[in-house]
């Protein structure tokens, strides 16, 4: 079971969908594996729970 994660700032339902559909063909192109074996997990963030450039990016640039 080949697992793929993806951590960042929360995504729209058409936005996963499009992001778990490209991983999934990368993954099979590079290793070709089955895309039935692949498992993909998205972890994501608030914006007030990630720092760029040392601010939050829930505040405005």
């Amino acid at each position: 079971m080949p697992v793929i994660h993806y951590e960042g700032a929360n995504l729209t339902k058409s936005q996963k969908k499009e992001l778990v559909k490209v991983l999934t063909e990368a993954a099979v192109e590079a290793t070709g594996i089955p895309e039935q074996a692949f498992y993909v997990f998205l972890h994501e963030y608030e914006p007030d729970n990630i720092g760029v450039e040392g601010k939050l990016m829930s505040k405005p640039k």
